[in-house]
């Protein structure tokens, strides 16, 4: 059983081993979950998509479906929202993971509707992410977050103090994040950042501005605490 256990789920992950003390009944249940999950992801089948053995868990919500491009095995937790409302809509890779309780947002609003959110392939994302997308969100390949992550490529206008702040408009920059980073639990990204390639981000930092490849990045307001390459090189 565990050999045919670890052949099915390589499909989705090639690097897969089992441990040896998992037990038969750990693996039924996890088996019995998965096929729900291949199941409810069939019902995109009723709104004119193919699945691509899409997981889902329960209450998984897509908003304007026809805006929303996905790859193969996407895998959504209980209670995710997708809504594309947007100019480029929602792009997710193959392999992508949403955790349970996330919302993947583009815009809310039809009379400024935001630019659109990309995620590359095996990115995986903790349980109650929010990814907004209205200035663009760009998250590269093989990236895996902790919960709480939070993505917000937009700020409010204040600077007239006459006037009330939520009739004051927005700027919008996006957000870019590279591939193979590490961004722990409760990461929060602000407009205009840029996160270059292999970066490590603390949990809990805010984090606003540009960074280079390699860095490891703390705090709040977040900086660079080293560099990876020069860890190697030590």
């Amino acid at each position: 059983m565990k050999k045919i256990f670890t052949k099915l789920v390589r499909f989705r992950n090639p690097d897969f081993s089992l441990p040896d003390s998992t037990g038969s009944d750990l693996l039924i249940t996890f088996g019995f979950t998965t096929i729900n999950q291949l199941c409810r992801g069939t019902k995109l089948l009723f709104r004119g998509r193919h699945p691509k053995w899409m997981m889902l868990g329960r209450n998984v919500r897509f908003r304007y479906l026809s805006r929303i491009q996905f790859g193969k095995m996407l895998k959504a937790g209980d209670y995710v929202l997708f809504s594309a409302l947007g100019k480029r809509g929602i792009s997710l890779g193959n392999n992508v993971s949403i955790g349970s309780f996330s919302q993947v947002v583009v815009s809310t609003t039809l009379n400024n509707p935001g630019e659109g959110i990309s995620i590359g392939d095996r990115v995986g994302i903790g349980e109650f992410a929010y990814l907004g997308g209205g200035g663009g969100l760009k998250i590269g390949s093989d990236c895996i977050v902790g919960q709480y992550f939070s993505c917000h490529p937009e700020n409010h206008h204040y600077q007239d103090i006459e006037s009330l702040i939520r009739l004051q408009g927005v700027s919008r920059k996006g957000i870019e994040i590279g591939s193979g980073c590490w961004i722990g639990s409760k990461v929060t990204i602000l407009d205009g950042s840029v996160i270059g390639n292999h970066c490590v981000i603390a949990a809990g930092a805010v984090v606003s501005g540009t960074f280079p490849d390699h860095s490891v990045i703390g705090g709040v307001p977040a900086r660079i605490i080293k560099s990876r390459l020069r860890q190697t090189a030590a």
